[in-house]
């Protein structure tokens, strides 16, 4: 309810700063002198939709340009515009370096002749040059013809809603085209996002001991690779002693050597046996590792716990003045840059596991749902068997933490699998919920929409499938649906409301 008011006052906003209605209803024969043709033309980057004076060979023509960028669906801000009207071998061509106002360009041309044409729109901008074509204009040689074939030509419906440009370049808006595309089952479940095991990292106690923190060490801290975090004390024990082993191996380290190196000074005498000299060598080497060891790992009998990686603590297994033993793990780090998440799906689908093709998740808290591939994701693995504990069959996938999911939460999985089906489908947010029933608004042109209802089926948590209602191609409002039908519902506007002619 709250989003519903949100969107009716920006809705009203809209209205009010936009353009207003005309306030009249025109005749059936009151068209004789202010018809207008309206023309859309498309290229890769750009909208342009026209709205201009019926083209009369002789006359000049007044012609409105809304430049809108296809990826927003905001107006054209910078840049110039050449516009060409070419039939046959005459053309006239008239360019404007800059928009009057961000995305609207007026232009004046005088066509030379009549006869079947076409018009050229080169944009250029700091991002490059780009054409848009508009085929088969007309340009007649009577004024009364033209009328005529202008109002033959105009899109009239009663249940059109007008939603000019200004009011769309405001929000949040963007048209696209329905699409036939493969739309296999959709596996639906509920997911829980887990650390990966490549990203997590368990430090365990070397020795036995009492743990003295050297700073304050919370879940969620970030720490460096080598970052002292807390130390072992096992000096204090009576058993196994860590001071008491350290010295052990500190003598036998000592002893070890000047007896390797009195063994080889008498081998060179020949006064020892080379297996004598050998056994010498082997002990110390032992002798010495385990030292260098103890150096490594131990200070003044204590062992200094640090982490292995850069991340943060993901738990912290003991407390201070907590005795611990040798292998006991004392902390776990994670870089929280890998994750997996794990569904769990019951048997009947375990056929289509070997077929799925990628997935769709949104956070149960969340209201943006994310691809497999925008994760840059993969299928990890899926169970072969089950038992009576867990009837259930688990599916996990890895993803790249880019979003900053929280390891721990949960998310609505949908699972695509492969097919050979193809369906038309558009966004869920072009789809409109009323009573019970479900709508699409189809672009008649531009700036006028008809409501048109629909009946869709499964969705992947992104696109839903239309099963009856619109056809591939038509072109539907893709964002900004809910303020179109706010539009409908004000009844505050007509086909022709905020643009010159």
């Amino acid at each position: 309810m709250k989003k519903y008011l949100m969107a009716v006052a920006i809705f009203a906003a809209i209205a009010a700063s936009g353009c207003g209605n005309h306030g009249h209803k025109r005749a059936k024969d009151d068209h004789a002198h202010d018809e207008s043709l309206q023309l859309t033309a498309y290229c890769c980057h750009f909208e342009a939709f026209i709205e201009a004076a019926p083209f009369v060979a002789g006359h000049a023509s007044d012609i409105s340009i809304y430049f809108s960028h296809l990826d927003n669906f905001k107006p054209l801000a910078e840049g110039s515009v050449t516009i060409s009207l070419i039939v046959g071998t005459d053309g006239v061509r008239q360019t404007l370096s800059k928009p009057v106002q961000a995305g609207i360009f007026p232009f004046k041309l005088t066509p030379l002749a009549a006869g079947k044409g076409k018009m050229i729109l080169d944009i250029e901008n700091s991002s490059g040059k780009f054409q848009a074509i508009v085929p088969d204009i007309t340009v007649y040689a009577d004024e009364h013809e033209a009328q005529e074939a202008a109002a033959a030509d105009a899109i009239t419906n009663s249940n059109g809603i007008a939603f000019t440009k200004e009011q769309q370049w405001k929000i949040d808006f963007a048209t696209e085209e329905a699409r036939k595309e493969p739309f296999g089952q959709i596996i639906r479940a509920t997911a829980q996002i887990q650390p990966s095991q490549s990203d997590e990292r368990i430090v365990s106690a070397k020795t036995n001991g009492t743990v003295f923190f050297n700073t304050i060490v919370t879940e969620g801290k970030s720490v460096r690779a080598g970052q002292t975090l807390f130390t072992i004390d096992g000096s204090a024990t009576a058993e196994n002693n860590l001071a008491v082993r350290y010295a052990e191996a500190e003598g036998e380290y000592n002893r070890a050597k000047a007896e390797y190196e009195r063994k080889t000074e008498l081998a060179k005498e020949n006064i020892v046996s080379q297996s004598d000299l050998s056994r010498a060598k082997a002990e110390f080497s032992a002798a010495e590792a385990a030292y260098n060891n103890m150096q490594r790992n131990f200070s003044a009998g204590k062992q200094s716990i640090s982490s292995p990686i850069t991340g943060f603590v993901m738990r912290v297994l003991v407390q201070k003045g907590q005795y611990v033993e040798a292998g006991q793990p004392v902390l776990i780090v994670s870089q929280n840059r890998d994750l997996f998440v794990k569904a769990e799906l019951r048997p009947k689908y375990f056929n289509l596991l070997s077929n799925i093709t990628s997935a769709n998740m949104r956070l149960l808290n969340g209201n943006r749902t994310y691809s497999l591939e925008e994760l840059d994701g993969k299928v990890l693995s899926y169970g072969k068997s089950t038992d009576i504990s867990n009837p259930l069959v688990p599916i996990v996938f890895q993803i790249n933490n880019k979003e900053g999911f929280l390891a721990g939460s949960f998310a609505e999985m949908f699972i695509k699998t492969q097919t050979s089906v193809q369906a038309i489908t558009v966004p869920n947010e072009a789809i409109i919920e009323e009573m019970g029933n479900n709508f699409v608004f189809v672009q008649l042109r531009p700036d006028f929409f008809e409501k048109r209802p629909v009946k869709t089926g499964v969705t992947d948590g992104i696109r839903r499938e239309i099963r009856e209602g619109i056809e591939a191609g038509e072109r539907i409002v893709s964002k900004g649906a809910i303020l179109v039908k706010l539009a409908q519902a004000s009844g505050a506007l007509d086909p022709h409301a905020g643009h010159a002619h």
